[in-house]
């Protein structure tokens, strides 16, 4: 699943390890999701949408 977090993250000035923090997740699950290789769970995607502001549609874009 294609997302923008990585864009929107540098936008904050967040590492990836901070962005966990924020969530209560690891480092590496920020990465899966910024690289594609793992889809966060809904309770994830919404936290992450509030966080940043979006909608989840705004974060995450299907494939393609």
């Amino acid at each position: 699943m294609k997302n923008r977090l990585r864009v929107l993250r540098a936008e904050k000035g967040w590492s990836q390890a901070d962005l966990a923090e924020k969530l209560g997740v690891s480092r590496q699950a920020i990465n899966a999701i910024e690289t594609g290789k793992h889809a966060p769970s809904l309770t994830l995607a919404f936290a992450l949408a509030d966080i940043f502001g979006q909608r989840i549609e705004e974060l995450f874009l299907p494939k393609g």
